[in-house]
């Protein structure tokens, strides 16, 4: 497999990840300025420090000025967050991203997730999106996820299980770790740091933080229905059988890039990639016995994000063809 092809899957994959992430996150921070009684900067601002887009909109919205109007501005953030153009994780450029590398391996991608990624892309360019937007904010966020959840879905029914589809995974669970982590982080920081508050709001913000994550459901089957912060770090950390915890998708990571260079293969490229993800599952293993509070998530996080950085980084190297 030629690396410019296998570029193009691995990216795909990141950006359907991405644009799904995106538009959760999105949706859920809606819900949870309606329903939680915080502040709108607390609920807010958290989104563009995932991203990484907090300079850039401070800069371009809200005047390079911390205490701008517009960083409590829920509209302003959305509206930046999705439309965009010169943001490389805005929903629109995300989607944008996941077609272009899908039209240039059309010969590898089934027929069937190349029309869900096209027509999602038909529909954030065209006409009926930005009315959605402005009319129906939590149907907008609904109709991306659906439509970068077909993709993916379609992806592992309707593909060859060989090369091409282990590099489109292998860039969606990298993303994921690196969504993981980040959410994860700045919320778990937040809400531990907001004081003393009712219980009830309490239980909805941590929940709040399991629904940008779609692990409600999961953790409330494995917690029977007690939610705390250490719990929730710890299943979001290191539950073996969610397909969103840092723990699962560093290992599946590990498993597909193991599938596409065996670590037996000394004669093949990709050696220290395979090496720094084999030393970054055991280390997160390690971690998983371990209580998670306070400056301890933070800095297993940290790491866990720096890493995948690297090995993002190494793999684009040897195997991607990146200079």
């Amino acid at each position: 497999m030629i690396s410019r092809v296998a570029d193009h899957c691995f990216w795909f994959g990141r950006y359907v990840e991405r644009a799904e992430a995106c538009a959760r996150m999105l949706g859920t921070s809606v819900s949870l300025a309606l329903d939680a009684e915080l502040p709108a900067e607390q609920v807010w601002r958290p989104v563009l420090v995932v991203t990484g887009e907090e300079s850039r909109y401070r800069d371009k919205i809200a005047n390079g000025d911390d205490d701008h109007p517009a960083w409590g501005d829920g509209e302003s953030v959305q509206r930046f967050m999705v439309w965009d153009e010169e943001s490389g994780v805005s929903l629109v450029r995300s989607i944008v991203g996941a077609r272009w590398n899908a039209r240039s391996i059309r010969e590898v991608l089934s027929l069937e997730a190349w029309e869900a990624i096209n027509e999602l892309h038909l529909w954030i360019r065209g006409d009926i999106a930005p009315v959605a937007f402005a009319q129906h904010r939590e149907a907008f966020y609904q109709h991306v996820r659906r439509g970068t959840q077909l993709t993916l879905g379609l992806l592992r029914s309707t593909m060859l299980h060989d090369e091409p589809l282990d590099f489109m995974w292998l860039g969606v669970l990298l993303e994921r770790v690196s969504q993981t982590a980040r959410i994860l982080d700045v919320h778990h920081h937040a809400f531990t740091h907001l004081g003393a508050r009712h219980e009830v709001v309490e239980t909805a913000l941590w929940l709040s933080l399991l629904r940008a994550l779609s692990g409600s459901e999961a953790y409330l089957k494995r917690a029977a229905g007690r939610v705390n912060p250490q719990g929730v770090a710890q299943f979001l950390v290191s539950e073996a059988a969610f397909p969103r915890s840092i723990a699962y998708c560093v290992h599946s990571a590990y498993d597909r890039l193991c599938g596409i260079r065996p670590p037996d293969r000394h004669d093949l490229p990709g050696g220290v990639t395979l090496e720094r993800l084999r030393v970054l599952d055991t280390w997160v293993t390690a971690r998983q016995k371990e209580p998670l509070a306070g400056p301890a998530v933070h800095d297993l996080l940290t790491h866990v994000v720096d890493e995948v950085h690297e090995i993002c980084g190494t793999l684009g190297k040897e195997l991607l063809g990146a200079d």
